[in-house]
């Protein structure tokens, strides 16, 4: 038996974000439900979202952030040999959506799955899509978080729908000689796997947000240093730190503990809302877009989210 070759290295060559046009403010929400601007902003620290149509599905969301990352890296769609879409808001589950994404921008029989890690996902998927460079099971692979989570929401129930949103971030791996993308730390907490759930087809999302929220700001923390440990880098290197945007209050805790005092936090949560498995790339792509942080510099990714489950790795930024 032979094992194929990869790699010594795998790094992320371009990000592509991509999110609806139809803007969702605090003061929409509280037309219809008992909420107001300040009460959101003070608990979860959003002031808008953005909410897709009834004719557009996540599909379509990561097709146009799958093509946004594309056309940045310079390659063809014909480079593409392997696609992995990071979602958990799919209508149904057959046929996934990689297979239909690739097909629609032009990538002709790559290989294609779903990662369904929920607000974890991209993470997850970034570490698949670098260890099959690395192995050689993969050259060029385009990794995509996509969401609409506004089709699985009660808009009536404050809880969840001052938070969720919907849009799609993507990103394409490619071989390096050097590390670009670091060591995965994940793992998960199935022992409160019902502090956020659908229960069944019939159902909309519920989230136990307090079970979350103390989870979150006390065993992330490690995880992400962690991290920053494998890769060998101190949190004081970072240029840049991009945590799954569930809630600014999250966020800025997390931050504190971590000590990564020269970073560029990563806030997209107070226009984008919470977008799940698209969160972690859709708040890179507009952080480089802006021209926030550096090429080259260091960015700490952390995914978090239903399952529990989480996943945290150090990339270099393109």
């Amino acid at each position: 038996m032979r094992l194929s070759q990869g790699a010594p290295g795998a790094k992320v060559l371009a990000f592509g974000g991509y999110q609806p046009a139809d803007v969702v403010t605090n003061e929409d929400l509280a037309k219809r439900i008992e909420t107001s601007d300040e009460w959101i902003q003070s608990r979860v620290g959003i002031k808008e979202r953005r909410v897709a149509g009834p004719q557009e599905s996540e599909i379509d969301l990561a097709v146009q952030a799958g093509g946004k990352a594309l056309a940045a890296s310079g390659l063809a769609a014909g480079d593409i040999d392997l696609v992995i879409v990071a979602t958990c808001t799919l209508e149904a589950q057959i046929p996934n959506a990689a297979a239909r994404v690739a097909h629609r921008l032009g990538i002709a029989a790559p290989g294609a799955f779903d990662i369904n890690a929920a607000c974890a996902g991209f993470c997850y998927a970034l570490s698949a899509a670098s260890d099959a460079v690395r192995t050689g099971s993969a050259t060029n692979v385009l990794v995509i978080g996509t969401e609409k989570l506004s089709q699985w929401i009660d808009w009536d129930n404050r809880a969840v729908s001052v938070i969720f949103a919907d849009g799609a971030g993507a990103a394409v791996v490619v071989p390096s000689e050097t590390p670009g993308i670091g060591p995965v730390v994940w793992g998960s907490a199935g022992d409160k796997s019902d502090a956020i759930a659908i229960k069944d087809r019939a159902s909309f999302l519920e989230q136990e947000g307090q079970t979350v929220f103390r989870w979150a700001t006390t065993a992330l923390h490690p995880v992400a240093q962690l991290a920053c440990e494998r890769a060998g880098v101190d949190p004081a290197e970072l240029a840049a730190f991009v945590p799954h945007q569930a809630n600014l209050r999250i966020i800025e805790a997390i931050a504190r503990k971590l000590g990564a005092d020269n970073a560029v936090i990563a806030k997209d949560i107070v226009l984008a809302g919470n977008t799940s498995a698209a969160s972690i790339p859709l708040a890179l792509s507009r952080m480089i877009e802006r021209g926030e942080v550096p090429s080259g510099g260091l960015a700490l990714l952390l995914g978090f989210g239903a399952g529990l489950t989480y996943a945290s790795q150090v990339v270099e930024i393109p």
